[in-house]
């Protein structure tokens, strides 16, 4: 069986992500410039291979100050590490729309392995003909795993920022038309 190819439909997906902040709420903020690219040989997906790029300078958090300081070499170091990179290892089918996607995260020149829960949404067929499908991925990492470590002690205890980081996405793919030679 051929493989089917899969591209990210830009303006129907997001990419964000939540982190405590003072320990009594949290921040939230996307990327607004990723790619993910899927290829399959199965109709459910159950088999994809995965691989996303995101732009590190794209981070929004609604505040322009915040988000020079996440850039900057206390966090991400946007100039010296312009992308983090996901590339899937295996995909568990738990029922017909969920799936573990296991895979490895490279934020700062450093990879860990991580797991990440999806729903499949489903396939759908726009005005156009292109036959879209969709996902919400969830998942969380541990910043310090990756070197992002800053952080400030509270006057009445704790510290400002939290390790874990929630990421959340809506994904939509876009099947690619074969080619013939």
């Amino acid at each position: 069986m051929s493989a089917t190819k899969w591209s990210l439909d830009t303006t129907h997906s997001e990419l964000g992500f939540k982190i405590k902040h003072l320990m009594i709420s949290s921040v939230s903020g996307s990327f607004s410039k990723f790619d993910v690219q899927t290829e399959t040989t199965s109709d459910d997906f159950s088999d994809a291979k995965v691989i996303a790029n995101i732009e590190v300078a794209s981070i929004n958090t609604n505040n322009s100050q915040r988000d020079e300081h996440l850039r900057n070499a206390d966090f991400f170091e946007a100039d010296k590490h312009p992308e983090m990179l996901f590339k899937s290892t295996k995909v568990e089918k738990i029922d017909s729309d969920t799936f573990t996607l296991y895979g490895d995260l490279t934020i700062r020149e450093i990879t860990k392995p991580v797991k990440l829960s999806v729903e499949y949404n489903g396939l759908a067929k726009d005005p156009w003909g292109n036959v879209k499908a969709g996902f919400t991925v969830t998942g969380k990492i541990n910043r310090k795993d990756f070197g992002i470590s800053y952080n400030a002690a509270l006057e009445t205890g704790g510290v400002m920022l939290g390790e874990d980081v929630k990421i959340n996405a809506e994904i939509q793919l876009v099947k690619q038309v074969a080619v013939l030679a």
